[in-house]
């Protein structure tokens, strides 16, 4: 892992970084590898702009490599992010004492207009439920999968990681660790609930040949299912459903918070849910159907 920090001079604790990193923040390793190749190219940058410690990078310096990857082309949520990996690795830098300024306080960031997650309708989501073969043997799982996704909201990673352990099926509830290992507890819902049941009861036992790492999901070949096959599994259905847009696992995410919005849900309870550490990114879903806004001003408020 410690290979996927850019390569420099001693002076900039690349190694300590990494470490920080992974056991002080207890970031994932996609994450990890995410922070080493943004910091690669700005490594890059540094050293074709003659750099060589990090005492040495003001914020003039930093203007000119921001400046760089829009010349490059690179979106604005994709400078956002390298100069997030920048900001924590000076955060870092100035935790340790290396630093006593940090040059990334008076960089500004590029401005990212705020896209609205495509969701579905709660008639599409009932097609896409109802969607998957019920003469297959795998039928039990898929169903389960698909409830399971729009019932809790979680992410597909957290889906995949899932373990029978975690699963309290008499109160209703999983235990699903998040980004950066961060633990939440998630209710599951009645008829989600129902189809993990008759899953576990009647399929997984069958698939089960001991190489299934007590994960709840498992695969024909009875080991745990994959990321991959998450999306393909939601894929086909949202086609056996009739969906023509682009559905994806993250689309039931994003489905599950809006229809909670739209039901009168508190925002805090729904950033809770979705396990998101800020506040600012469960806004969005408070956005999202102007139509249903606007009927409910129309029908009341007094000056309609």
């Amino acid at each position: 892992m410690k290979a996927v920090m850019p390569e420099g001079p001693a002076a900039f604790r690349f190694e300590q970084f990494h470490d920080y990193l992974t056991f002080e923040r207890g970031l994932s390793e996609r994450t990890v590898v995410s922070y080493g190749r943004d910091l690669s190219r700005w490594m890059a940058f540094l050293k074709d702009a003659g750099v060589l410690d990090p005492a040495s990078v003001d914020v003039r310096v930093l203007r000119e490599w921001v400046f760089d990857l829009k010349e490059r082309g690179l979106a604005p949520t994709s400078i956002r992010r390298a100069q997030s990996a920048v900001r924590t690795y000076f955060g870092f830098l100035m935790g340790e004492g290396v630093l006593e300024t940090d040059p990334t306080d008076r960089l500004d960031s590029p401005r990212v207009d705020r896209t609205l997650p495509d969701f579905l309708s709660r008639e599409e989501i009932d097609r896409l439920l109802e969607s998957p073969d019920a003469t297959h043997r795998l039928y039990w799982r898929d169903r389960a999968v698909l409830e399971f996704l729009y019932a809790t909201g979680v992410r597909v990673s957290e889906l995949v990681e899932l373990r029978i352990a975690s699963m309290d099926v008499e109160e209703g509830f999983a235990t699903v660790f998040g980004k950066g290992a961060k633990e939440r507890l998630v209710p599951v819902g009645g008829p989600a609930l129902r189809s993990v049941e008759r899953y576990l009861r009647e399929v997984r036992p069958l698939l089960d040949t001991g190489k299934g790492e007590g994960r709840v999901f498992l695969n024909a070949r009875g080991t745990p299912i994959r990321r991959e096959s998450i999306w393909s599994l939601v894929r086909t259905a949202a086609k056996r459903a009739g969906i023509q847009r682009k559905v994806s696992p993250h689309t039931l995410r994003h489905t599950f918070a809006t229809h909670l919005v739209e039901g009168g849900a508190d925002l805090a309870a729904v950033q809770e849910l979705l396990g998101h550490a800020d506040i600012s990114t469960t806004q969005i879903y408070t956005h999202l159907d102007r139509a249903y806004l606007r009927e409910i001003h129309r029908r009341y408020h007094p000056r309609r």
